[in-house]
């Protein structure tokens, strides 16, 4: 795994830094590769590549980037891994190629001169994202992996194109050095706590969407980054992939089960695949125990599995990695998120999430990659099981608003969406009485919010509120406009129903904006590099095909994956429920946060910044602090927001 950046130069000729900006450039992505560096120039295009490497495969000197390919047409700097690239590599020998290292870089640079750079990408399986120079076509390609497992900033102002796995690198040229703030970013950054794709938090950045590549002239400047989003091309599209699969689904289950477990059998063993140590992030849930069971059962020793304890019971899930461990037999090593400890992660946040990022798992998520670091450089993760196998509760939430909006009077929830917090508070606690099993599930929040959803009938509209953290962030956001956006799109696969949709939605967005770029950021942050056996693009296309069964089925996710998990731990634990690695943030910042809170939600700082509403914003901040509302999550994004601008937007990055 490793950070790459580069620029092009659109001027007559290099200015005198050239050099030592790439030098530069590179630095800042140390964290992503500590091992090494490398830098390149090419006066004739006036192409600059740089790359800093974590060594996994292939530990020599002919592993290292930037890498030229045999004939001297390309050079690339490549971040990522390419499973099963043996496979390729021995296809390609037979070719008559020779080959002088062992790297998946050298394999990739040989297929691109074989066989194109599209149907390359198509035979590629992996996460990665490279960006290409072709000399002969005065041309730099950028590419990211199917699912966006590894991320992509290309930005373009004045004479300058440049490019990182990171916006820091970017910042550290000095045409990127004082950028201003894309106000639509920073709307959608509102409601979804990110910035989806393909926009960036500044003016003049565009992110590479998953899936896709873009080819850039090194002689002509392109007109502007609307201009190079308009030539993102996708070489796989999850769309196409649903759309088939839903109008072929006649497999039986039986026949789909083998199909998945024989695939996530290959795609773990491809990711234990190293010449380094690896182990596993184990929750207690059903997908990180899953991929741990099958790792174990491929492994003569025991794997070393990490996991997160939290005080606060609700959140606490170690208890349940712990037994897995046990049944399981793997060296596990646990560490406890106390408050204390998540105060000092949130210090950090800002420089290790770049971009405004507010996904509060985004602590233990860094917390456990720095407890990981310690023993082993690759670790395997459970992410994706939830969007692919219908896993995340709001999916079962959602259909339940569905049906009770169909069976009950609109007033009834007009009235409970109008009644002060402290009637619907009193509504929930006599909910709870005759429903215990509900618990803290069961507030007068979620009672004012599930009737402001019911009242929705349009279903994707719906939805979209349901995943949002302010519901009108352009009247939030001061000169704040929306874009339209993946999540937002009213496409989505042809005969997919109301559960498809949600999950497609997902994968498309929510996954590779949230999820992915939370476990990126906080692993690469400590050079750990963190794998996904269950995004393998052929599980994903094996999910999609697979009975509908098998997702969801008598109100409950993921049953594909609890039948496989049964074949390693007994029932009772399997079937219980899981939380993820959730953090009590409504309880902190009114406790050991809240310091740290006030500061960055004070109303001098709010107007001082000049992005939200300070009215709004501390009007919610009263409410909270009154414990009267809970509005931990919407005050988490702007609290974020406002110490990543204070970090990032104040001065020139040092």
């Amino acid at each position: 795994m490793c950070g790459i950046c580069g620029f092009v130069s659109y001027r007559p000729s290099y200015n005198g830094r050239a050099e030592a900006t790439l030098r530069d450039m590179t630095a800042a992505l140390a964290h992503r590769g500590p091992d090494a560096g490398g830098t390149w120039l090419d006066p004739e295009c006036q192409v600059g590549l740089g790359h800093r490497r974590l060594s996994i495969v292939d530990l020599s000197e002919l592993g290292a980037q930037p890498m030229h390919s045999a004939s001297g047409r390309y050079t690339i700097v490549f971040n990522g891994e390419i499973y099963g690239f043996l496979q390729l590599r021995d296809e390609l020998a037979s070719q008559g190629v020779a080959f002088r290292g062992r790297s998946d870089t050298e394999v990739l640079l040989a297929a691109v001169e074989m066989y194109g750079l599209e149907e390359t990408l198509r035979r590629c399986n992996g996460m990665f994202a490279f960006a290409l120079f072709d000399r002969l076509q005065r041309t730099v390609t950028f590419a990211r992996d199917r699912l966006g497992k590894k991320p992509l900033y290309v930005a373009l102002s004045g004479a300058s194109l440049c490019f990182s796995s990171e916006l820091k690198g970017i910042r550290k040229h000095p045409d990127f050095a004082n950028p201003s703030l894309d106000m639509g970013a920073v709307t959608l950054y509102a409601r979804y706590k990110y910035v989806p794709a393909p926009y960036a938090i500044y003016d003049g950045v565009l992110k590479m969407p998953p899936g896709s590549f873009l080819s850039v002239s090194t002689v002509q400047r392109p007109v502007s980054i609307d201009d190079l989003r308009a030539l993102i091309v996708r070489y796989w599209d999850v769309q196409e992939i649903a759309e088939r699969s839903i109008a072929d689904r006649g497999q039986h289950e039986i026949e789909a089960m083998r199909s998945l477990e024989s695939t996530l059998r290959t795609s773990v063993s491809e990711r234990m695949v190293s010449d380094v140590s690896v182990g596993a992030f184990l929750s207690g849930g059903v997908d990180s125990s899953l991929v741990t069971a099958v790792m174990q059962e491929m492994s003569p020793t025991p794997i070393r599995t990490f996991t997160v304890r939290f005080h606060e019971k609700a959140y606490n899930e170690a208890d349940v990695a712990a037994e897995v461990a046990r049944c399981l037999r793997t060296d596990h090593t646990e560490i406890t998120a106390s408050p204390r400890m998540a105060l000092d992660v949130i210090g950090d946040l800002a420089e290790v999430y770049d971009e405004p990022f507010a996904d509060p798992s985004q602590i233990p998520t860094l917390v456990v990659s720095r407890l990981a670091r310690e023993h082993v450089t690759v670790a395997l993760s459970g992410d994706g099981g939830d969007e692919l196998f219908g896993g995340y509760a709001r999916y079962q939430q959602m259909l339940q608003i569905q049906r009770l909006a169909n069976r009950i009077p609109r007033f009834a929830f007009r009235a409970i969406a109008v009644s002060p917090i402290g009637l619907t508070e009193k509504l929930a606690q006599v909910g709870r009485y005759f429903r215990p099993e509900l618990g803290d599930e069961l507030t007068g929040d979620r009672l004012k919010k599930l009737a402001d959803l019911a009242l929705i009938r349009d279903f994707d509209l719906r939805y979209l509120n349901f995943l949002s953290e302010w519901n009108d962030p352009s009247r939030l956001v001061i000169r704040g406009y929306e874009p339209a956006t993946a999540m937002s799109s009213r496409q989505y696969p042809e005969g997919a129903d109301g559960a498809d949709r949600m999950m497609f939605k997902d994968t498309v967005a929510y996954l590779p904006d949230d999820i992915l770029v939370k476990v990126d950021r906080a692993s690469m942050s400590v050079g750990l590099e963190l794998r996904a056996p269950l995004l393998d693009y052929r599980l994903v296309e094996a999910a999609w095909r697979s009975p509908r069964s098998l997702c969801i089925s008598n109100g409950q996710g993921k049953v594909a994956l609890r039948k496989l998990l049964l074949r390693h731990l007994p029932k009772s634990i399997v079937d219980r429920p899981k939380r993820g690695f959730g953090v009590p943030i409504n309880d902190w910042l009114r406790g050991p946060v809240r310091s740290f809170a006030e500061e960055l939600l004070s109303n001098s700082l709010l107007q001082r910044t000049g992005v939200f509403d300070a009215a709004a914003v501390r009007q919610r901040w009263s409410e909270h602090l009154s414990g009267r509302r809970n509005w931990g999550p919407q005050l988490w994004t702007i609290l974020v927001f406002n110490a990543w601008h204070s970090r990032w937007m104040q001065r020139v990055p040092a």
